[in-house]
């Protein structure tokens, strides 16, 4: 009988580029790909999937070969949850030679950054909220394209048309709003998670701050000097009775949506925001509230939002 030497495939390290990389040739749907992970910062292979439109089989084949050539990182941090995420999930970001790549096809400013170091650095708290940020923005995105009459407008197409200044800051949709606590006036920002808008047949348009909320922020806290959502919540409605909105942006209204973990945190939300009172703000109208679950379960355009007293509302 004869016998043979099967070889068995190598299998290349997850978290180690190959020190032979696999045979690549970059494509154009490749820099759409080093595209996406560059603008959502940290993104799963299942959200690039889902954004360039191709199956997770074909997107994994060619990240695993763009991470080998060195044009995204695979961030380690992710390690902690991995065992339990599944290769569909892996986590991706942007790394030195993908930069270099958006610098010469694209002008793209980031590319002077030492990405690779910045993504070792990343702890994994931020990189889940990064994901869910962006899991919250694919979901939008598709609802809109499913309906077909409703266009899903990102951050760079609501930001066309706002002053130049505004164009060029660092956090273009930040708001600012002094607030008086025990007599004592102080002067406090926020940042939207997300900032997208939705276009409609007739030209008109809504617009709206994301809040994403992973349950680690205390709602309220006796120390106004420390971080909380109610004084989130009460710039939002400061910065809008200032009409920052319309200076600023050019909108006409705006609402704040936030996302959250369960509905339990959501009541405690729901209830601090009925305790606080703006003058000129629209009050407690301003903000509608849903939880991670609720959002997989629904149409996120027409159902699954809530008011501060429990109405159902919809986003269209």
């Amino acid at each position: 009988m004869e016998t043979g030497v099967v070889e068995r495939p190598t299998r290349r390290p997850r978290f180690r580029r190959a020190s032979e990389p696999p045979a690549f040739r970059l494509t154009e749907d490749d820099v759409e790909i080093v595209r996406q992970v560059a603008r959502h910062r940290f993104i799963s292979s299942a959200q690039i999937a889902a954004l360039v439109g191709r199956s997770i089989d074909r997107i994994n084949d060619r990240l695993l070969r763009l991470y080998h050539a060195g044009y995204v990182d695979r961030p380690r941090a992710q390690l902690d949850q991995y065992p339990t995420g599944g290769s569909g999930r892996m986590i991706y970001a942007l790394a030195d030679a993908g930069a270099r790549l958006l610098r010469q096809r694209d002008g793209a400013v980031h590319a002077n950054v030492e990405w690779a170091r910045k993504n070792r650095e990343a702890r994994h708290p931020f990189i889940a909220h990064q994901t869910e940020i962006v899991e919250f923005r694919v979901t939008m995105e598709q609802a809109a394209r499913r309906r077909g009459e409703v266009r899903f407008l990102d951050p760079d197409e609501i930001l066309a048309a706002a002053p130049e200044e505004i164009r060029r800051a660092r956090n273009p949709f930040a708001l600012r709003a002094k607030l008086s606590h025990n007599g004592i006036m102080r002067e406090i920002g926020v940042v939207p998670d997300l900032v997208f808008g939705l276009m409609f047949p007739d030209g008109s348009r809504r617009c709206f701050m994301v809040e994403i909320d992973r349950g680690t922020m205390p709602i309220t806290r006796s120390d106004f000097e420390q971080t909380s959502f109610e004084r989130k919540m009460r710039v939002y409605l400061a910065a809008h009775a200032a009409g920052q909105h319309r200076d600023r942006f050019g909108w006409r209204n705006f609402r704040v949506l936030a996302v959250t973990t369960d509905q339990e945190r959501l009541h405690s939300m729901t209830e601090a925001l009925r305790q606080i009172h703006i003058a000129g703000s629209p009050g407690a109208t301003l903000f509608l509230f849903s939880t991670f679950h609720t959002l997989r379960g629904s149409d996120p355009l027409v159902q699954g939002w809530e008011d501060a007293f429990s109405r159902e509302i919809a986003l269209t």
